[in-house]
């Protein structure tokens, strides 16, 4: 007798469980950023603090997340409850990151047993960076593409997309700040680690009771994720969303470095850069899902980009000729949450409206696609991964090479 298959979870019933789904990504980004600056601390201690080396993290940290991305609709079948899948995730992060815990000391031993100065030294630097990252950031990838596949093909679940990924944002920036002012300065890299593991079992275990109540169709959701060719007029969004994370990351490490040098090279400091910068993506992500639905798409995402020149322009304008000449002194207080507050406004200045601009063009480039792909896993990870490819050659491409090439102020004007 063959089984009969899940009914499809009406629009009705789905919806009310939507905002606990916005919670749950409030929880997984905030582990992520965990773990990420955990990871760094870290790395720095075990193979070094070099700009180098900092680049080729960050490539692969972002790497992994492309591969999971594109991953899920590939290997992961849409027959799956996403919920469940998404659960899965969440534990297997949780069980990577003890692992990654453990496992770094001995990695390193090997590093510095093995690998030594010049070209030979950085490539077996990358490689220890890809044991270590690879398979969780993978794994981090895969839940923004898993848990789409629960949400309705309509201009309004790709809304719905859109502040799933602003939510992830959000709770990102409350992970940097914790990470980087509490666990790390009060308790130690192990403990922060256990927070973020326990805070994964806790989405995972949250979204694996939802799945045992919501309906799943899992007939309809195969069919639906089909391989089908791109639509017409695609590769012009994916290659604009692959230039807006190329530009995004570039002028991250650009921002990165001169503010370093304004505000001092310290974990505060680096918390603060990405806390601004990832509430600015997490804001723009919000306003980028309404504007799907009151605007033409693709109008408002090449409008995006060029406001973003405006933007990089007024940071370079602060960086150079505003923020040094502030009238405040921050020595006139010995209290360092006072310096702590100037910090983040001064960070807020320079990065906040670009990065408003560069989080709105996720959802804009998702509604752009979303009326030719009805596998919103597929369309996700499709969109996801132009934009961290681009993230990739912007992170490296500055760090790397136009920065040493050419400078700071030529890689800016670039």
């Amino acid at each position: 007798m063959t089984a009969k298959p899940l009914q499809t979870a009406a629009p009705s019933v789905v919806r009310p469980y939507l905002p606990a789904l916005l919670l749950l990504f409030v929880g997984s980004g905030c582990a992520a950023l965990i773990y990420e600056i955990v990871w760094f601390q870290m790395l720095e201690l075990i193979i070094g603090s070099s700009a180098v080396s900092i680049g080729v993290l960050l490539a692969t940290y972002m790497g992994g997340m492309c591969l999971g991305a594109l991953g899920l609709s590939r290997y992961i079948s849409a027959r799956q409850h996403p919920l469940r899948v998404y659960a899965m995730i969440e534990f297997g992060i949780g069980a990577l990151g003890l692992i990654v815990l453990f496992s770094l000391p001995y990695l390193g031993g090997l590093y510095i047993a093995v690998g030594g100065p010049g070209t030979m030294g950085l490539v077996f630097r990358a490689i220890v960076c890809g044991i270590c990252l690879l398979p969780p950031t993978i794994l981090m990838g895969a839940t923004l593409p898993a848990i789409s596949r629960w949400i309705e093909t309509t201009p309004r679940g790709v809304s719905w997309l859109g502040l799933l990924y602003a939510s992830n944002t959000g709770g990102a920036v409350v992970g940097c700040i914790l990470a980087g002012f509490y666990l790390l300065r009060v308790h130690d890299m192990t403990i922060a680690t256990l927070v973020a593991v326990a805070v994964n079992l806790s989405v995972g275990f949250v979204a694996w009771l939802l799945s045992r109540s919501l309906p799943h169709d899992a007939t309809s959701a195969e069919a639906a994720s089909a391989r089908k060719p791109l639509p017409a007029g695609a590769w012009p969004i994916l290659i604009t969303t692959a230039l807006s994370g190329l530009t995004a990351l570039g002028a991250e490490v650009v921002w990165t470095r001169i503010l370093s040098l304004m505000l001092g090279a310290t974990t505060y400091t680096f918390s603060l850069i990405l806390a601004a910068f990832l509430l600015g993506i997490g804001l723009g992500s919000g306003a980028g899902s309404y504007l799907a639905r009151a605007l033409n798409p693709r109008t408002a995402l090449g409008w995006c980009q060029l406001l973003l020149v405006a933007c990089m322009a007024w940071a370079a304008y602060s960086l150079t000729q505003a923020l040094p000449y502030w009238p405040v002194n921050p020595t006139l207080s010995s209290s360092p949450m006072f310096t702590f507050q100037l910090d983040l406004v001064r960070c807020l200045w320079v990065v906040l409206p670009a990065a408003i601009l560069w989080g709105a063009s996720f959802p804009l480039g998702l509604a752009a696609l979303a009326s030719g792909e009805k596998d919103h896993g597929r369309l996700v990870g499709t969109i996801y991964a132009a934009n961290t490819i681009g993230a990739i050659v912007g992170a490296l491409g500055v760090s790397l090479v136009t920065i040493a090439w050419i400078g700071t102020q030529q890689t800016q004007r670039v």
